[in-house]
């Protein structure tokens, strides 16, 4: 009764590299197809992206400071 637990986990270690290993190659192989226009899609996509996150942090920073002022907190400048 002890080995079964081996066997089931090794059998389990080896089911998921497969499954792993496949999965990774058919992403790899799928990436190789239209490279040169996925590229500038990622590219366009990662500038919109950081552009709203920077407009999301400005509009927080500003949020959190009014909050701060009606709250009555010293934030540190005159």
């Amino acid at each position: 009764m002890e080995w079964i637990p081996v066997v089931f986990v090794v059998f389990k270690f080896l089911v998921l590299a497969t499954g792993m290993f496949f999965a990774i190659k058919w992403h790899y192989d799928q990436g190789k197809k239209g490279k040169a226009q996925e590229s500038r899609a990622v590219l366009r996509t990662s500038a919109k992206v950081a552009v709203l996150f920077v407009v999301i942090l400005v509009g927080l920073g500003i949020v959190t400071f009014a909050l701060a002022r009606v709250l009555g907190l010293d934030l540190g400048y005159p």
